[in-house]
């Protein structure tokens, strides 16, 4: 990991009154209730399997539960904010009601159907807009006190392919997250953690390029989630598919742990769980 930085970060969050400790690293689980996420394998229809899925991931030792209805694959479909909400709102609450312990984060962009998801039981908002697609979602999260998790993308999961051009994407990164943690702190959002966005609004050699520079991000002291499971990113460099990237995911999850990431979303917990006790094992053995 990356010493000279990583004990200098905000090193706690507080969700629903719990205190996280980021300074071992996290594994958060995805649960997308979606028909159309990029990953088949992902996809969930009903709440008795999302339980079942939850339940799976937890025992395999998630530690947040990440739960979206919206998917938001390049060139996804659209749906109105009830549709998201009939999708979402009954999963947040049966697995809250069912993990009482477990930590929560809503995947939206939207603020209403983030206030509705920390009411049913959620305890973290996970914005890939980054505020951009909702302009009341930074006063919804300061409104509501809850960890912000705050991602690059531009334009629309639509759109956002045709967007991906940068001069140097690290600096217009950095410049992005600025801009916004300003506004999200005067705001009085106590706890952000940043998102790079790989794939989204991104060519390949960007997401690889942010990758490799991902610790210049510790300039914020501020935690920082890497999702690339399964992504475009791992499986149209190998000529595979979605279905065949786990090992990908965690050669590039091993990396962004040593370029160091506090939280690691992925599909595949027990993989990732893994990934992180070995990479703390060797940061040990170099101390």
């Amino acid at each position: 990991m990356a010493k000279d930085t990583f004990f200098r970060k905000k090193g706690t969050i507080n969700a629903g009154g719990k205190l996280i400790d980021l300074t071992a690293p996290k594994v958060m689980g995805i649960l997308n209730i979606t028909p159309d996420s990029f990953y088949a394998g992902s996809r969930i229809t009903s709440v008795d399997d999302a339980l079942e899925r939850g339940a799976k991931m937890l025992a395999e030792g998630a530690d947040i539960l990440d739960i979206g209805a919206y998917s938001s694959r390049p060139g996804a479909v659209d749906i109105s904010e009830q549709e998201e909400s009939d999708r979402l709102l009954p999963v947040v609450e049966a697995i809250a009601k069912n993990h009482p312990g477990a930590i929560l984060s809503v995947d939206t962009f939207r603020a209403k159907i983030a206030e509705a998801g920390i009411k049913a039981g959620a305890h973290i908002i996970n914005d890939i807009s980054g505020g951009q697609l909702d302009n009341d979602m930074f006063a919804m999260a300061a409104k509501l006190q809850v960890p912000y998790i705050l991602m690059h993308m531009k334009g629309t999961p639509q759109n956002m392919t045709q967007l991906a051009q940068y001069e140097d994407i690290v600096p217009e990164v950095i410049s992005y997250f600025a801009e916004r943690i300003q506004q999200l702190t005067s705001l009085g959002v106590k706890d952000v953690i940043l998102d790079p966005g790989f794939g989204f609004a991104k060519l390949q050699q960007h997401s690889y390029t942010l990758l490799n520079r991902m610790q210049e991000l510790d300039i914020f002291q501020l935690p920082i989630l890497a999702g690339v499971s399964r992504k475009r990113m791992i499986y149209h460099l190998l000529g595979t598919t979605a279905n065949e990237a786990l090992n990908g995911t965690t050669v590039l999850n091993t990396v962004a742990l040593m370029k160091g990431a506090n939280i690691l979303r992925v599909h595949d917990v027990k993989e990732a769980v893994e990934t992180v006790k070995l990479v703390q094992a060797l940061s040990a053995a170099g101390d």
